[in-house]
């Protein structure tokens, strides 16, 4: 049996969980951009509680899309990756005095419906061949139908889409020039170079050419920066660890599908694609954690625990 000590830390252990509406609070904070420390001070929760959170989230956001983003009937799919990094930029891992598994740049691939704007796949990882071809395979495997696909000129992509898609795509490739940047130093530093002109690349199938764009991908990644405060550029609020990360991810993505009203299509994402006919809420996110809990046992259970 706990002895008076542990009985009394396992009693407050038990009655110490956040409530539904706070765990709501802080996960609506967190897919709002603030930092995890930031959200901790407002909500008066430990730091340790917001993280363990996002972890429960990130678990139970990753299994629902799997399980729910699929046999989705779109017609129009933009793919695209977007740079970050965890823990140190790619040139600095080598000098890092305490090593991080997953150390460097971390590239999110995703994929949108041009139409119904839903979040159709993602991936964290590197931007080699490799991770091209698992993604562009997961994207091939969540599709009800042929539909035509649209990438930047990432060369990775080529292959990807053969092996993912083989003849049943319409697929081309937007590829965009640009010109030297203008400005003093600090400017071109940090700006890309102006775009000059674009050629719109037919590799397979029969593309329309009036829908070749990755408009659409390419304002998700803004929405990416902006809900997400581990991408923002020169601070110090990178991901210190990839599995939080992907953990943050998962839990915006399934938020931006399932809870977030589209401004243009007056619904969400997912009903706009049909895969949801509700839309749901952060407090339907808190739900989705609980639901793969361990169920608590009755009462006196702690005893058999310890004997």
């Amino acid at each position: 049996m706990l002895d008076a000590k542990h009985k009394s830390s396992y009693i407050a252990g038990m009655a110490n969980v956040l409530d539904t509406a706070k765990r709501a609070q802080i996960l609506s904070m967190l897919v709002e951009g603030m930092s995890m420390r930031s959200v901790s001070r407002i909500a008066g929760a430990s730091i340790n509680t917001v993280s363990k959170l996002l972890v429960d989230a990130g678990n139970a956001c990753a299994e629902y899309h799997d399980n729910t983003v699929r046999g989705v009937k779109a017609e129009r799919v933009q793919c695209d990756e977007i740079w970050s990094f965890v823990a140190a930029k790619q040139k600095n891992v080598k000098d890092m005095k305490a090593p991080v598994d997953g150390a460097g740049d971390a590239w999110t691939w995703t994929a949108i419906d041009a139409d119904s704007k839903l979040i159709i796949s993602y991936l964290v990882g590197g931007r080699g061949a490799d991770y091209a071809s698992e993604f562009m395979a997961d994207v091939a495997d969540r599709l009800a139908n042929r539909v035509q696909l649209t990438t930047d000129g990432h060369k990775a992509c080529l292959e990807a889409v053969e092996g993912a898609f083989g003849a049943d795509v319409d697929y081309a490739m937007l590829v965009k020039m640009f010109g030297n940047p203008i400005g003093d130093n600090v400017t071109m530093r940090y700006s890309p170079g102006e775009c000059i002109g674009i050629k719109k690349n037919e590799v397979s199938g029969e593309p329309g050419a009036d829908h070749v764009s990755t408009s659409y991908v390419e304002r998700m990644n803004l929405n990416i920066r902006m809900g997400n405060r581990r991408f923002t550029r020169l601070t110090n609020a990178f991901s210190k660890k990839v599995e939080n990360h992907l953990h943050m991810l998962s839990l915006y993505f399934v938020h931006y599908n399932f809870c977030r009203m589209h401004k243009s299509l007056r619904m969400s994402p997912a009903m706009a694609a049909g895969v949801s006919d509700t839309l749901r809420d952060m407090e339907w996110i808190v739900g989705l954690i609980d639901a793969r809990s361990p169920k608590p046992g009755p009462r006196g259970s702690y005893k058999k625990k310890a004997e």
